[in-house]
């Protein structure tokens, strides 16, 4: 089919003008909301702003991952607010479906020490064969790149397992305050062990305490191998000359110790990542500490001062892990912790004191006022507006401070509120790539995928799973995801899913399509409207629908193509130059190879996402659709399907 390279004006004007696509409430309160305040929930429910359908639609898009075909009823039916006190006590609903498809991906209840044991890094391979002496043989080649592989497969089964859980669990509320706290407490698999550590991370220290305290969240985090590594405290010892609360040595034989020795030596000369890392400067290691401070707890304007994360980083000296790179849970190394005294914001801490130092620490920072606001802030910004109202932000800072950081208490506090329900809410935020795909899935009752496809569209379209090398994580504004090449994305993106190109989306399967198949096109319009939008779209969003002629294009040439390429994607379908015709032709085939060695790709794809083919490598040549799949595409690829 012909491909339309529009040429777009300055700061995407005439879709603005069109579709109204940037025009996100800017989140402002009632007028009838005091600050501070104490509403109860039925002058709440009498105050809110959203009529009861929008109430609905705006729960299922903002607290879950949007509707599933019969979600719509059944809130309705139980009511919004039943639904909202349901889903902030997880553990009390069944979700045995997903967690038997989960299952099926072997490597999740692995932890770091293990996944290190079962699929080596290819340097530690390398050493191992080194040390049986000799030059590599062909078969020692083959072996390592074998090795290679395997050591990213399991990334690959995490990443895929995160889509699953957000299109499939019941528990949907969970599935976004995980979302939330992993980039919250964002690690990025592509450093060096990282992904190793990174299953343990999701099952054992973030799913467990999403809707849980915020202290033991952050003791958690504070605590695991994955932070400990990715950000190097697990090497941050007491600087040369600095008490330690060294244990008195064992007697060691000489002649053992010279034995020893020599071994280490040996060890490291075969090794270069050894080497490196002995290379490495030994002392006191500050990313830990500084992030902790600006980005998990108090946040930038928080308070603190450069000395503060020096002395916070020597109270956290021998917070490290088991058998270091090696694996193994966390562990405390008094031999290399700073006893000395310290003064971390203002507050005395006396010397020779051990890990119940660093305990102490996170018990300040998880309690301090700076840490209320900034989380209830950033809550507020993920549930209600990129610009959260002042007096709701204050309600729920009250609730964290309150509460001693009851995240669950936080999160109703702000999901019960007017602002919450108030129409200026309602559409407000463009969804990250996640949740487009996920809603996409569950909106069209997706089959779970055991294949890592449906993760590698949500890192083509700009947000790999665990890809965020800043510990800062991914925006939670919509302005960060929006651009020339990103709504072109979208509209491939939901074209793709009506033409049969997004796996676990069968059309035909679609409850909706038996019913308006042998309808005329003004009500399949209709009923696609009701059921993805409650009915309420724009004018100009009916009218691409009924005609299947989009203005955007007319304005640039009058086309009508199905697949948009922008300026700024290398890809030119149907015309590629021959290495993107190469690279289209290798996703083609990865499609054909078992579950398990695509899984491998796509974990070398988490880790080095720059390395990835584009969107539209990834789904093909799409064909020109018409009729009813010319209208899921369209309203799939519609202003309002980007926002919740």
């Amino acid at each position: 089919m012909p491909i339309f390279r529009p040429s777009f004006p300055p700061a995407l004007a005439l879709w603005v003008a069109v579709f109204g696509f940037l025009g996100c409430a800017t989140g402002a309160p009632p007028a009838s909301i005091v600050p501070g305040a104490s509403v109860s929930l039925a002058a709440q429910s009498a105050s809110r702003e959203q009529t009861a359908d929008q109430q609905v639609h705006h729960v299922l898009n903002r607290l879950a991952f949007g509707a599933r075909p019969g979600d719509v009823n059944a809130v309705r039916a139980l009511g919004v607010d039943a639904w909202i006190d349901r889903q902030l006590y997880p553990e009390r609903i069944q979700d045995a479906s997903i967690e038997q498809f989960a299952a099926s991906f072997t490597t999740l209840g692995k932890t770091g020490e293990q996944l290190l044991a079962d699929y080596p890094p290819p340097a530690a391979k390398l050493a191992q064969l080194q040390r049986k002496g000799g030059t590599l043989s062909a078969a020692d080649s083959v072996a390592l790149k074998k090795q290679g592989r395997d050591s990213y497969a399991f990334l690959g089964e995490l990443a895929s397992s995160r889509v699953a859980r957000a299109v499939m669990s019941e528990r949907q509320l969970n599935e976004v305050m995980v979302d939330f706290w992993e980039n919250h407490f964002n690690v990025f698999a592509g450093k060096e062990r990282t992904r190793y550590f990174l299953p343990e991370y999701d099952t054992q220290t973030i799913r467990p305490h999403a809707l849980g305290t915020f202290r033991e969240l952050l003791g958690a985090v504070a605590k695991s191998p994955a932070m400990l590594y990715y950000l190097d405290n697990w090497q941050s010892v007491a600087d040369s000359g600095r008490p330690t609360l060294r244990t008195a040595p064992r007697a060691v034989n000489a002649r053992q110790a010279a034995r020893r020795a020599a071994a280490v030596q040996q060890r490291v000369a075969q090794n270069p990542q050894l080497q490196q890392l002995m290379q490495r400067r030994r002392g006191l290691n500050e990313n830990y500490a500084r992030e902790l401070m600006e980005l998990h707890t108090l946040g930038v304007d928080g308070g603190f001062t450069q000395q503060d994360v020096i002395e916070v980083a020597r109270a956290l000296t021998g917070w490290t892990i088991a058998r270091g790179l090696q694996g193994g849970g966390f562990a405390f190394r008094g031999e290399v912790h700073d006893a000395g005294a310290k003064t971390i914001l203002g507050k005395s801490f006396a010397a020779n004191k051990g890990i119940e130092e660093g305990e102490a620490v996170l018990d300040m920072l998880a309690s301090h006022p700076s840490t209320a606001k900034f989380i209830a802030t950033k809550l507020a910004r993920r549930f209600v507006s990129d610009t959260p109202p002042a007096a709701l932000v204050e309600r729920a800072t009250d609730t964290f401070r309150r509460t001693n950081g009851d995240i669950r208490a936080v999160v109703r506090t702000i999901v019960t509120s007017p602002e919450f329900f108030a129409s200026a809410s309602y559409r407000a935020k463009v969804k990250s790539p996640f949740e487009l795909v996920t809603s996409t899935l569950r909106a069209m009752n997706a089959q779970p995928d055991a294949t890592p496809r449906t993760m590698q569209l949500v890192s083509r379209l700009g947000q790999p799973i665990f890809g965020h090398q800043a510990p800062n994580g991914y925006p939670e504004t919509g302005d960060a995801w929006m651009n020339t090449g990103a709504i072109l994305n979208r509209i491939n993106f939901g074209l793709a899913a009506a033409s049969g190109r997004v796996p676990g989306i069968r059309l035909a399967a679609w409850p909706l399509t038996a019913q308006l198949a042998s309808t005329a096109r003004e009500a399949q319009v209709d009923g696609v409207l009701k059921e993805l939008f409650g009915g309420a779209v724009s004018s100009d969003t009916r009218q691409v629908l009924l005609t299947g002629t989009n203005p955007f294009l007319q304005q640039h040439g009058g086309a009508s193509d199905s697949l948009l390429v922008a300026d700024d994607d290398t890809t030119m379908m149907g015309g590629m130059a021959g290495e993107d015709r190469k690279q289209a032709a290798s996703e083609r085939r990865a499609e054909r190879q078992p579950a398990a060695q695509q899984q491998k790709m796509a974990g070398r794809e988490a880790v080095k996402p720059e390395r990835a083919g584009s969107l539209t490598q990834l789904i093909g040549t799409l064909p020109s659709l018409t009729g009813f799949a010319q209208i899921v595409g369209l309203a799939l690829g519609a202003p309002e399907f980007q926002r919740r």
